[in-house]
């Protein structure tokens, strides 16, 4: 039974795209009659078996070796393209994580979505979204993994502009897929030359050649720049990290899953990744320097932020670049303890901002207050979810972030400061949130809110739950060792401590004018316009390369139009007007035919008769000069 189950895990990604297929005529119109709600649980029963197939799976395979399960897909002379299943606890672990979690969004969906009239197209996409996600931790072949990831973008895109009908969405999908898919055409230039010069695709064949390949620096740090490029885009780190901020305009329910797993996957395939970068040290200190800049300069776009899911996903991206940071350094078991404790914490904090989102219509920092009696459930879970994601003790966040500052505290100790600065940063932002949301007195459109109804409560309370429980998780899958747990013991969990505490005062004490008014002193202003406009990165782009492809664009347009197509139209022109003055010599006559074909004949015999090559250009330039002068 046991050797069954773990030969058929192939199967869990198919179970959410089976549900995308089966709720299709929901989706398309083609069944209206008994509403879109068939679609739904059709999709939540696939995601139910997907679930618990994947936990049985989990568990059959803990602490056994790792196996794999290959399908040849393309075998052609010398080429051998295969669909390669790793099965190992960390694999089947994180697809189980994946699956749970987007049981609890569809759950959360369910009420969240309940009045939209395209239900059943947005649990189709979810269907899509689970699917690649589960097919991308159990893949361990690149050619697999990058499929999947653009079938991520894909789904991705059409998430976002779910509620296509609002020009602001449709911006949104637009910049956030073209962002994505510069990332991704650089990654596929990374396959293709991967694949010439390894020969294979498969993870563990990768990690062999990677260990005898005697490449030149500048082609290692070249491969490894490509390869780090569609990661960099799917974690939304610097430069390519605006989009995750504009994806803000999808549905909350997919944002739950975007901002706790799609990020999750990229960094996931960049561990897997690693063996292959650490050929190019340069390639690692990208990595690392890309982590450091995203990570204090998100941390400090989300406190000058006043919508309240957008400053949720500028800390996403932030505590990725924490990420970044352990893979740069080859700590790939510190950046799995920070993702799984940022999951299921940001996925608590997103259900909570949905929930106010839902009862006041309103996601504005400026407009909202006074929450917390009203709404006690979303109260705790923002609360705990804030706790579960910072340095404070002791939640899954602290024991993750410790796992980080310990391993940094002896060679790097700068990069502990990093994650100091950053948690800091991170819990005083999220710690005026909560000041603006649930403290202080109701707002007009606070005054009514009630907590909401079991459909989003049961997933939203589940989750909490289990961020309470993360540290027995972390000590549980090995992720945190028994010897972990020295409460303030050690100098790096104190000033961890300290920091989160810092930051958690600093958040309690400053001043949150609801009015929001700019500065009149010019040096506050420009610090204030320069957050909350993201380092005018965006305004940068468009100035820089936004114009430059627009230019070029432009010149390339123009030598299309008048040289190319010019020619073109040219001799299409000349063919023209050829055949309409040659249609005037067509008489009828045969004496005319034989008259034109003997003087044709005639004019090429004497071209071919006349001595040019005899011809001196001296005694040419003589002659004729003399005759024409008359001398």
């Amino acid at each position: 039974m046991t050797e069954w189950i773990t030969q058929t895990s192939w199967l869990v990604p198919f179970y959410g795209l089976f549900g995308a297929i089966i709720t299709l005529p929901w989706a398309s119109g083609v069944i209206t009659r008994t509403g879109p709600r068939p679609a739904a649980y059709f999709n939540l029963l696939m995601t139910v078996v997907a679930s618990v197939h994947g936990g049985l799976i989990f568990w059959s395979t803990w602490q056994e070796p790792v196996r794999e399960l290959v399908f040849h897909w393309l075998q052609v002379a010398d080429l051998d393209i295969s669909l390669v299943i790793e099965i190992s606890p960390v694999s089947t672990g994180a697809m189980e994580i994946i699956t749970s979690l987007s049981l609890f969004a569809q759950l959360y969906a369910l009420g969240y979505m309940e009045k939209d009239w395209a239900l059943a197209r947005f649990f189709s996409l979810v269907g899509i979204f689970e699917g690649a996600m589960a097919g991308i931790v159990l893949s361990n072949s690149l050619f697999l993994t990058y499929a999947l990831l653009e079938m991520l973008t894909l789904s991705t895109y059409l998430l976002v502009g779910f509620w296509y009908a609002q020009p602001l969405v449709v911006t949104a999908a637009r910049d956030a897929f073209l962002t994505k898919r510069v990332g991704d055409v650089l990654l596929l230039m990374g396959v293709v030359a991967l694949a010439t010069m390894a020969g294979t695709l498969n993870f563990n064949e990768l990690y062999d050649w990677a260990g005898t390949a005697n490449l030149e620096p500048w082609m290692a740090t070249l491969l490894g720049l490509a390869l780090i490029a569609g990661p960099i885009g799917k974690c939304a780190q610097f430069p390519l990290h605006l989009w995750l901020d504009e994806a803000m305009e999808g549905p909350n329910p997919a944002s739950v899953l975007r901002n706790s797993l799609v990020v999750c996957c990229g960094a996931y395939v960049l561990v897997k990744l690693l063996p292959i970068l650490a050929m190019s040290p340069v390639t690692l200190s990208v990595l690392v320097g890309i982590g450091v800049v995203t990570a204090i300069g998100e941390s400090l776009v989300a406190i000058a932020q006043i919508d309240i899911k957008r400053s949720l996903s500028h800390t996403t991206s932030a505590y990725l670049g924490l990420v970044f940071i352990c893979v740069g350094m080859g700590r790939a078991e510190v950046a799995f303890c920070l993702l799984l404790a940022h999951a299921v914490a940001k996925a608590v904090l997103f259900m909570s901002t949905g929930s106010i989102i839902f009862t006041t219509n309103n996601q504005n920092l400026t407009e909202l207050g006074g929450l917390w009696s009203k709404m006690p459930a979303t109260t705790t879970a923002f609360v705990v979810g804030t706790a579960g994601m910072s340095g404070l003790i002791p939640l899954g966040g602290y024991w993750a972030l410790s796992k980080g500052v310990n391993a940094f505290w002896g060679e790097h100790p700068w990069l502990v400061g990093v994650f100091l600065l950053v948690d800091g940063l991170t819990i005083l932002g999220l710690t005026r949130v909560f000041r603006l949301v649930f403290l202080g007195n109701p707002q007009p459109k606070t005054r009514r809110a009630p907590e909401v109804a079991w459909p989003m409560a049961f997933p939203m309370v589940a989750l909490t739950i289990v961020t309470l429980l993360m540290p027995l998780i972390l000590q549980r899958i090995s992720l945190l060792p028994p010897a972990k747990y020295e409460y303030l013991t050690q100098l790096p969990q104190l000033l961890l401590f300290g920091a989160s505490a810092i930051g958690c005062g600093v958040g309690s004490i400053i001043y949150l004018p609801r009015t929001w008014s700019r500065s009149v002193l010019a040096p506050l202003k420009f610090v204030q316009d320069l957050l909350a406009y993201d380092f005018y990165i965006d305004k940068l782009y468009r100035i820089t390369v936004v114009f430059a492809v627009g230019s070029l664009s432009k010149i390339t347009y123009w030598i299309d139009q008048n040289i190319v197509d010019g020619f073109v139209n040219f001799i299409g022109l000349a063919t023209v007007f050829g055949g309409q003055s040659l249609k005037y010599n067509v008489s009828g006559k045969s004496q005319f035919y034989v008259l034109t074909i003997l003087i044709g004949v005639s004019l090429l015999a004497l071209l071919m008769t006349l001595p040019f090559s005899q011809w001196s250009l001296s005694e040419w330039s003589l002659e004729q000069w003399s005759f024409i002068s008359g001398k």
